[in-house]
């Protein structure tokens, strides 16, 4: 690898110097970035990068000034610093969340709002309740009402319908919040 002061290598010589260079001190060098990063993968991009540097200064692994080794590592740990450096640079990113919707300021309108339907549904009969219960408080499908009310689908229903209606004439034509189950 050693040249006399002002011979430049052709793009074979380049190639070869570089290769020599990789198989002399690609492990080192692997290793050392391994280990200031902690990441294998960055390392290996960083590695890289060493050896473009020193294929785009050839004249610096042949000048006879210290060692290459030493060179190589100085300029992995340079691009380290520099790679943190940005990373520290940039905002942090955050990470997408669901969707959650604000937080209400004054909640006393629908704990209002509750009594309201808890009282109207009281006034229910017991039939009609339970099956409003079932499928806006507890979520369940019609067929999952159904099931659990041991009634048959047609009459969860005709009982949804009916419920609904009675409500609806309670609140005297204003939405209480509840709609058709459509399901």
């Amino acid at each position: 690898m050693v040249r006399s002061a002002g011979q430049r290598p052709g793009p074979a010589g380049n190639e070869a110097l570089i290769r020599s260079l990789f198989a002399e001190h690609g492990r080192a060098l692997l290793a050392y970035v391994t280990r200031l990063t902690e990441d294998r993968a960055l390392a290996e991009d960083i590695v890289q990068e060493t050896i473009l540097r020193a294929w785009r200064n050839p004249d610096v692994m042949v000048n006879g000034k210290g060692s290459v080794r030493g060179w190589l590592l100085t300029v992995a740990r340079n691009i380290v610093i520099d790679h943190t450096r940005a990373r520290a640079a940039r905002p942090t990113e955050v990470p997408e969340v669901p969707y959650k919707p604000p937080v209400a300021r004054d909640h006393a309108d629908n704990v209002v709002n509750q009594m309201v339907v808890m009282d109207a549904l009281e006034q229910l009969p017991p039939e009609h309740r339970d099956v409003l219960i079932q499928i806006y408080l507890r979520g369940r499908t019609i067929k999952e009402a159904a099931d659990a009310l041991g009634v048959p689908v047609g009459t969860v229903k005709s009982r949804t319908f009916y419920a609904l209606r009675t409500l609806r004439d309670t609140f005297g034509g204003r939405d209480a919040g509840l709609g058709m189950v459509t399901r």
